[in-house]
């Protein structure tokens, strides 16, 4: 389990690490006369990594203080046990998928060897596939609530909060529990059930400590789906620029 935590922690990095070298490209790369980040489209795409990028590291930073506070309680340990799950799978899932959109935010540049992001690209599969693969994982995530059933309870209490005061989690949580009232198909819909877990704590955890246009894009395009498939395919009305700027590498 330990592990599975440092393979998010690694993803989640990786993630951070991706979405600051195609900002800052972003930011001093002219096209068209101006920057490409004051590209609609190009704000659209970064956005959309950023977004991404911040639910991986919050749900990572909520999964590592479950490992200090597993000494506390069985409480404590049920969510870790569930959350470490879920978590990996999901992030791990995400991060290759970031790291190519982010190197074609740099073009060509961005993928000869000469540059940083072909080792992030190169890199990113790693964590999905050690320490249990996707099917592995959610086959794990079956097996946990199975054998401890209340450590779903204690994943749900830390979300129930957030389901309650935003409709669009709260239906979440329960196309989840809908889904898990027949554990006999489980196995076939297991990652979508893994993924739902994920999108529901990492949504819940956004709400509680993002800024509001943050969390409301994660809501709009993970949990409400007002998007396409691919990333930069935000719908129109959230604040892309603010999104960006909370972001981008600063000078230091």
């Amino acid at each position: 389990n330990h592990t599975r935590l440092d393979c998010v922690i690694g993803s989640a990095s990786g993630m951070r690490q991706a979405v600051a070298q195609a900002i800052h490209h972003a930011q001093h790369r002219e096209a068209f006369g101006k920057t490409l980040v004051d590209q609609p489209l190009m704000r659209n795409v970064l956005a959309d990594l950023c977004i991404e990028s911040e639910a991986a590291t919050v749900a990572m930073m909520r999964l590592a203080r479950s490992y200090d506070e597993s000494v506390a309680g069985d409480e404590h340990r049920l969510f870790q046990r569930l959350a470490t799950a879920v978590m990996k799978y999901w992030v791990c899932k995400r991060y290759p998928m970031l790291a190519a959109e982010a190197m074609e935010c740099l073009g060509g540049a961005g993928y000869v060897e000469e540059a940083f992001m072909p080792r992030l690209y190169r890199e990113a599969p790693v964590n999905s596939i050690w320490e249990g693969s996707g099917n592995v994982i959610c086959l794990d995530v079956l097996r946990a609530i199975g054998r401890q059933p209340e450590s779903l309870h204690v994943f749900f209490d830390e979300v129930d909060a957030e389901c309650r005061t935003e409709p669009r989690l709260g239906k979440l949580r329960d196309d989840v529990s809908a889904q898990l009232t027949d554990f006999t198909h489980a196995e076939a819909g297991a990652r979508r059930l893994v993924e739902r877990l994920a999108v529901l704590l990492q949504g819940a955890l956004l709400v509680r400590h993002s800024p509001s246009f943050v969390s409301e894009a994660f809501l709009a395009t993970r949990v409400g789906r007002d998007t396409g498939s691919a990333f930069g395919t935000l719908p129109r009305g959230l604040d892309d620029v603010a999104i960006i700027a909370r972001s981008a590498p600063t000078a230091g």
